[in-house]
């Protein structure tokens, strides 16, 4: 291990199990391209969150997707989709709910997440 003074200026990193309490899903099953926004309660509270919490509900004051908060946070995919699982559970930020017709996903939605995951 490093003395503190070689890691001043590095950023410690932070094992995805220990961010999600060793859990690998949330009770709220949320795809990687729904798209989440924070809420009033997650706005009210966010000087309060965990930093990875506090993190998402800043970066979801402008909608993103769950694959785009991944990419912004540095952390696996699995890791994101459980936060905004708990934090949707939480009340913190909210999704839309409504799925698609039929057994296809909307163009557009597709076309809006690949313009989004291609302008990182």
């Amino acid at each position: 291990m490093s003395p503190p003074e070689q890691n001043e200026g590095r950023r410690l990193r932070v094992r995805p199990y220990a961010i999600t309490g060793g859990r690998t899903r949330s009770t709220t099953d949320i795809a990687l391209e729904t798209i989440v926004v924070t809420t009033r309660r997650g706005e009210e509270m966010s000087g309060r969150l965990t930093m990875e919490k506090g993190r998402i509900v800043a970066l979801c004051r402008t909608p993103l997707s769950v694959a785009e908060i991944s990419a912004y946070l540095s952390v696996p995919l699995g890791v994101a989709r459980v936060l905004v699982g708990d934090m949707t559970e939480e009340g913190y930020v909210d999704f839309n709910r409504a799925r698609p017709a039929g057994d296809r996903p909307d163009l557009k939605l597709l076309e809006r997440v690949l313009d989004g995951l291609q302008a990182l």
